[in-house]
């Protein structure tokens, strides 16, 4: 499976939902698990923008199994218990928005010298559209923001367009897991082929 492919289909389970006797079987630890595989496999460096993202996507894989165990019931059902189960609901939706961001910012900066203008300038739309959005959908959720059920149908649309564009990067040459920079596959200074002398 190519590496953006496996990023999108970690987003799928992260923010799907599939459930089966009131169990979701796209579980959001699988999910964040997927996508950090995938952002992993695009890293060239230290500093390289897929890292952050991966960073990311990691801490996601905490949180949600974080939240998996207080809505479990673990630690109870009392009043702290609620809290820091809507401590811990808010920073998985806002981390997963942050992750989301991160991982189509890497893709975006990867495809756009590459001559993908297009699709780096509708990526940049869509996630602008998902990140906003879902911060509107997390404020409907408690009631800040009347029109809830409106928010959530407009952040499953443009989440599904952004999945679409994000499989249609896929096969770009520059996401490629064995891509390299054109930088790194110069011959270093010291190696390179020297003038041939005319005397």
């Amino acid at each position: 499976m190519r590496p953006v492919t496996t990023i999108v289909t970690g987003f799928v389970f992260a923010f799907g939902a599939f459930r089966l006797n009131g169990f979701d079987l796209l579980l959001d630890p699988v999910g964040w698990g997927l996508c950090a595989s995938g952002l992993f496999r695009l890293c060239r460096s230290g500093d390289d923008p897929f890292a952050a993202a991966w960073v990311s996507a990691v801490a996601m894989i905490c949180v949600s199994f974080a939240i998996m165990t207080v809505s479990g019931g673990v630690l109870g059902y009392g009043r702290t218990a609620s809290l820091f189960a809507q401590v811990l609901d808010i920073a998985g939706t806002a981390g997963g928005l942050i992750a989301v961001w991160l991982a189509v910012e890497a893709v975006i900066r990867r495809i756009r010298p590459h001559g993908e203008t297009a699709m780096a300038d509708l990526l940049d739309v869509l996630r602008w559209a998902v990140a906003g959005v879902g911060a509107f959908t997390l404020l409907a959720r408690y009631g800040y923001v009347g029109l809830g059920a409106v928010v959530v149908v407009v952040w499953f649309a443009v989440f599904i367009s952004l999945v679409i564009v994000l499989y249609r990067s896929a096969r770009l040459r520059c996401l490629s897991p064995t891509w390299e920079p054109v930088a790194a596959r110069e011959p270093p200074a010291d190696v390179a082929e020297k003038p041939v002398s005319r005397d």
